[in-house]
């Protein structure tokens, strides 16, 4: 078993409210573990998140925390719903009696509980400990990179500082920030041989200093896979939202050779959401980021490539081959290919938005600055839900959080049960016939210009935070000439391009396209940039896997 860092032990936490049985859990846990790990035993729900953020505060990875189901004030579930705030990779095992495992079965979906235990556990040796070192095993690939050693120094203001969080955070790079106001952030700068001017500052594992570094460059540096391991597959998937991740989990479980590429972050619009709570199978909801990262575990499980910050640049057809061809001149081949591009938030074209953006102004949640929104007053732009997730996830620190809608109403882009909570809120509001007419600010954002679509009134207010959700614009520009595409630029499959009754210009096969299939044969599109898609993850996820069923109907008959 191989040991964490010398310098900050490991945590593995147990809460159980049970004297005698939260000793027991703790002697078990040092026999095992004692050398390699701290076992930190709490008996209480609430000393337990004291102890976790005190642990948060000194920069203590923890690796498992174990916690009983029925405890007063707070029981299991509640109590780890709450530690996942503060510590989202540490491995959550819920202990429970046998009367109580249809609980424990709903804490799957309701806390993402990777496992329950019965107890009691004796014999720990066969029924404990395989359990405990299959899960620190999980977390050592995944979260247990130490968690100082990529640290990120930048100011609070810096556009560039976050993006590159994040980046980071997206691909689930564990990571250490550091402001360069304080005296650490200062002592690495200094170290670095740099005077704060040019920010972020990436110190990577390997102790290397980054200034202002790319995302290729980063990702390369933090063990992202970034070059394709062969040249030729049989399918290559463009885009690593819900519809790409579905797809590949598909593609390279029924045995298709299968990479991904991906420009910036598997999860697309849908990773960055705070809770999706309408995907089946998850009746508590589900945040993006933890969707997103099972579906990346299943998908490399099952034996696809993934390729980050790899932006394609044009799709060629070499006879059978699909060729792709990258930013920098690089290209990958294959016999199909599925195009998952996603779309994109639109920008607000008003007065000192390009100028703000990331200083205040944010396209998406931004999680990784919903911290710095505490006790603030909030504006969220849009009426559609992820918009709405957006402001219920600020709600929980925010002063206020007001929804700016440009239409009289958001009943016809959000869905009820989500239109229910934001009325219920008590720290949010909505403002219809509304819109942004400028943003104000020097180094960052400080006000907005509001106007009232109706009466074209103007108003003026103060603000700090804005996250813009607006539009949906198809990334899809890099196929004009070669992939059909509508007035708005989304791709139209299968009958679509036959509504005249012949097939599209070009098409040479004695069959008309399949149902997702473009005016290239081989060629497919699954979700968001799809014409007349759904633009639902569910959906999303089902066009994948169909796209899939379609791939090989293609190379059957190909």
């Amino acid at each position: 078993m191989a040991e964490p860092s010398e310098t900050v032990r490991t945590v593995i936490l147990t809460v159980d409210d049970d004297p005698a049985v939260s000793r027991s859990v703790a002697r078990d846990l040092r026999r095992r573990y004692g050398d390699a790990y701290r076992v930190v035993r709490a008996e209480s729900g609430e000393s337990a998140l004291d102890a976790l953020r005190e642990l948060k505060l000194r920069g203590s990875p923890v690796a498992v925390i174990l916690a009983d189901y029925r405890m007063p004030q707070m029981d299991g579930i509640e109590f780890l719903e709450q530690a996942i705030d503060l510590f989202p990779g540490a491995r959550r095992v819920l202990l429970t009696a046998y009367a109580d495992t249809d609980a424990a079965i709903d804490a799957i979906n309701v806390v993402d509980l990777d496992h329950y235990l019965l107890k009691p556990w004796e014999p720990p040796e066969e029924k404990l400990y395989p359990v405990l070192d299959d899960l620190l095993e999980s977390w050592r690939a995944t979260d247990g990179r130490e968690a100082g050693t990529t640290k990120v120094v930048g100011h609070r203001w810096s556009a560039r500082s976050s993006e590159i969080r994040e980046f980071l955070a997206r691909n689930q790079v564990p990571y250490r920030w550091y402001s360069s106001d304080e005296p650490e952030g200062r002592r690495l700068l200094s170290a670095a041989g740099q005077d704060g001017l040019r920010l972020p500052l990436v110190v990577t594992p390997d102790g290397t200093a980054l200034v202002e570094p790319e995302e290729r460059e980063l990702a390369t540096r933090v063990g992202l896979s970034t070059t394709p391991a062969a040249d030729f597959y049989d399918l290559v998937i463009v885009g690593g939202g819900p519809a790409g991740l579905g797809a590949a989990v598909y593609g390279a479980s029924e045995g298709l050779r299968t990479v991904l590429v991906e420009r910036s972050a598997t999860g697309g619009q849908a990773g960055q959401s705070s809770r999706i709570e309408n995907y089946l199978g998850f009746p508590d909801g589900v945040s993006g980021a933890q969707l997103t990262g099972r579906a990346r575990r299943q998908a490399a499980k099952f034996g696809a490539e993934m390729l980050t910050t790899r932006q394609v640049t044009a799709l060629e057809v070499n006879g059978a081959a699909r060729t792709l061809r990258f930013a920098d001149g690089s290209t990958v081949s294959a016999h199909s290919v599925i195009l998952a591009t996603g779309v994109s938030y639109r920008q607000l074209d008003v007065p000192g938005a390009a100028e703000l953006t990331g200083r205040g102004l944010y396209y998406g949640s931004a999680l990784t600055e919903a911290p710095g929104c505490q006790g603030q007053d909030v504006y969220v732009v849009g009426g559609a839900n992820s918009a709405g997730q957006a402001a219920m996830f600020l709600a929980r620190g925010a002063r206020s959080v007001t929804l700016l809608v440009r239409g009289p109403s958001v009943a016809a882009s959000m869905s009820h049960y989500l239109l229910q909570r934001v009325e219920d809120a008590p720290t949010v509001s909505v403002r219809t016939d509304t819109v942004v007419a400028a943003v104000h600010g020097k180094e960052h954002l400080e006000g907005l210009t509001l106007r009232d679509t109706v009466s074209g009134k103007t108003e003026e207010v103060d603000a700090q935070w804005m996250f813009v959700f607006i539009g949906a614009a198809p990334m899809t520009d890099w196929l004009d000439g070669t992939v059909t595409r509508d007035a708005h630029g989304f791709i139209p499959t299968g009958p679509d391009l036959t509504a005249d009754g012949r097939p599209p210009a070009g098409w040479a096969l004695d069959r008309p396209p399949y149902h997702l299939e473009t005016n290239v044969p081989g060629v497919f599109v699954a979700g968001d940039a799809r014409a007349e898609s759904a633009k639902r993850v569910a959906s999303a996820v089902g066009e994948g896997a169909m796209a899939v069923m379609l791939v090989h109907r293609y190379l059957e008959q190909s």
